[in-house]
C-alpha cells in the first residue's frame, strides 16, 4: 500500500475544494466554498475514516482505559503491552500474579470484549516479569554469559 503525504492532501483538498478519497470512483465536493473553515472535528472524522486508523484508536483507548476495565487492583500489578492479531499480551508485576490472572482468564476476556473502546480480543496472554538482563550495548557473543565470562 502506498503512503499518502497528509500535508499534501490537506493543500490539494483547501485549494480545490474537493476530497479525494482512494479506491473512490469521485471525489465528493465540500457544501461550502473553497476557503471556508470547517470543525476540526469533521476533518479529524475524515482523515480517520479515510486512513483506516479505527482500529489503532479502539487499541489505544483500550490501553488508556485499562484501569476502569480490568479495576484499580487488577490494574495495579498489570500492563497491557500490545496487540497482535486479536491477541492481548498483558505483562504482570509477579509470576504468582500471571498465574493468578490465566486462572480468571475468560472472565477477563469477557470483561475486556464488552468493553465499548471498539477493539475486537480473541485471547489474552499473561506474562511474568522479565528477569535481568546481562547484554549490554550493540555488539555481544552468542552463548557467552555476560560479565561473569571475565571472572576466570
Amino acid at each position: 500500500m502506498k503512503k499518502r503525504d497528509l500535508a499534501l492532501d490537506l493543500f490539494k483538498t483547501f485549494k480545490t475544494g474537493a476530497i479525494r478519497k482512494t479506491n473512490k470512483p469521485a471525489p465528493t465536493q465540500r457544501t461550502g466554498q473553497p476557503g471556508d473553515p470547517e470543525l476540526i472535528a469533521g476533518v479529524l472524522n475524515n482523515l480517520i475514516s479515510e486512513r483506516e486508523w479505527d482500529s489503532g484508536l479502539a487499541e489505544g483507548n483500550l490501553f488508556i482505559t485499562w484501569h476502569h476495565i480490568v479495576g484499580a487492583e487488577i490494574a495495579q500489578h498489570t500492563t497491557p503491552i500490545s496487540i497482535l492479531d486479536g491477541v492481548l499480551t498483558v505483562q504482570t508485576s509477579s509470576t504468582a500474579w500471571a498465574v493468578q490472572l490465566r486462572l480468571i482468564n475468560d472472565q477477563l476476556l469477557k470483561t475486556i470484549q464488552t468493553n465499548p473502546s471498539g477493539v475486537t480480543i480473541q485471547s489474552v496472554v499473561f506474562i511474568g516479569p522479565q528477569g535481568p538482563n546481562w547484554k549490554k550495548g550493540v555488539r555481544t557473543i552468542r552463548n557467552a554469559r555476560g560479565p561473569r565470562d571475565t571472572y576466570g
